[in-house]
């Protein structure tokens, strides 16, 4: 079982790392984010979403924490991320499948209605 709490601070930790040593890339990369997330057509859940599919469907631990962390804090409901999920299993396929369970514990590791055991 994964700690997706740890998970989280760990990225979090990476990139301060990375900001500190190639400062330049890390700031066009950041500010990437702050364009790409800021509310448009689609608003910042619904951007965060996508991105959590995304991270499903490409199977990266640091990505389902780091956009699992996100979807929780801006509200998301656990409905929507399951239909989320189903979109990124449709994508991916059978990894996908497993990544979905992945992001699912994810999601409910930050908020207080797990149902998963050991969550």
């Amino acid at each position: 079982m994964k700690d997706y709490r740890e998970a989280a601070r760990e990225v979090s930790e990476s990139a301060a790392a990375l900001r500190k040593g190639i400062p330049d890339p890390m700031a066009g990369f950041a500010g990437m984010g702050q364009g790409a997330y800021a509310d448009g057509v689609l608003d910042t859940k619904t951007k965060e979403l996508i991105a959590l599919a995304l991270a499903v469907a490409s199977r990266c631990d640091g990505c389902v924490a780091y956009h699992a962390k996100r979807v929780a804090q801006l509200g998301a409901t656990r409905d929507e991320v399951f239909e989320t999920i189903g979109v990124a299993i449709q994508m991916g396929g059978g990894p996908s499948m497993v990544y979905g369970g992945e992001a699912l514990r994810a999601f409910e590791a930050f908020t207080e209605n797990s149902t998963l055991t050991g969550v």
